[in-house]
């Protein structure tokens, strides 16, 4: 749903999505160990399929580009 390497884009991004009541998982919050912690290597912010459109459209409504969502 959301990829990112900016980490107040996510956190923006989880409070929106939390607020609405809708569940989120972060992927590849363990990665950063591995390239070093230089943020070369974007974490995704997931939704279940249920939730996806109204995350999207939260998201989009607050200047979150989401993946998919590209000009």
């Amino acid at each position: 749903m959301l990829q990112s390497n900016d980490p107040t884009v996510l956190a923006f991004a989880k409070s929106l999505l939390g607020g609405e009541g809708i569940n989120w998982f972060e992927m590849d919050v363990h990665m950063s160990v591995l390239e070093g912690s230089i943020g070369i290597m974007p974490r995704r912010l997931m939704v279940v399929d249920r939730d996806l459109f109204r995350a999207k459209a939260i998201c989009r409504d607050n200047g979150i580009e989401t993946v998919g969502d590209h000009g």
